[in-house]
């Protein structure tokens, strides 16, 4: 009682516990290293290599440079294993998808495959038809064509034998189909139009058509024979 005022002590302060503040979750190394590949990707297909910096990949990641040296000893190797990683990606969809028994319905697969990377994984792609500065780099857009034709090149070498053409000629036209499929690729990475299935179809009906008329031994008919 003060001042003839009775006090409520349901006014006195209490001393409950302050809210704890939730603990961080410590990253294992193999989390981390996979945190920085995907920042890599996204970085490197916006940026590029050299407007990516391991000052930016560390940022992103919230974690210190040396982080990025230990897992990747810098920007090089994170380059290098997220273009090899896209490559056995990219390669591993193609190959899996090889699965018709028709050689025009494999065409259309090869395509589909192709066209799929470039839907699903945009980043890979950009990043994949870009020219690596990396000589140590694990590979180029240019030797992954040459993995994925060398698939090919058994479908038409069947094919060609059986139509009476030389199946040792299998290996060039191998590389100008997946060369026609991939630099149609990258003009519809951007433009996006046709859709997908429109755009595999006149693929196909471009090379299907053209295998189908094709001369047992060509000629040039302009001037330059050599």
């Amino acid at each position: 009682m003060m001042d003839g005022v009775a006090t409520d002590s349901s006014s006195t302060p209490s001393n409950e516990a302050k809210p704890r503040r939730a603990r961080r979750t410590r990253m294992t190394g193999a989390e981390r290293r996979q945190q920085l590949l995907e920042i890599g990707r996204t970085l490197f297909a916006a940026k590029g290599f050299e407007g990516t910096s391991v000052e930016e990949i560390a940022a992103k990641a919230g974690v210190s440079k040396p982080v990025v040296y230990e897992h990747f000893g810098g920007k090089e190797g994170l380059y290098a294993v997220v273009v090899d990683r896209e490559m056995r990606r990219l390669l591993d969809m193609v190959t899996s998808s090889l699965t018709a028994g028709h050689p025009r319905e494999l065409l259309e697969q090869a395509a589909f495959a192709l066209l799929d990377y470039i839907e699903e994984y945009t980043d890979g792609f950009r990043i994949l038809v870009r020219d690596s500065p990396i000589p140590q780099s694990t590979g180029t857009f240019a030797s992954l064509i040459s993995d994925i034709a060398t698939q090919v090149e058994d479908i038409l070498g069947r094919e060609f034998k059986n139509r009476g053409f030389d199946p040792k000629l299998a290996p060039l036209y191998a590389q100008a189909l997946v060369g026609m499929v991939a630099l149609t690729g990258q003009w519809w990475l951007d433009v996006r139009r046709p859709k997908k299935a429109e755009v595999a179809a006149h693929l196909v009906n471009l090379s299907w058509h053209g295998l189908d008329g094709l001369e047992a031994k060509p000629h040039l008919i302009g001037r330059r024979k050599a």
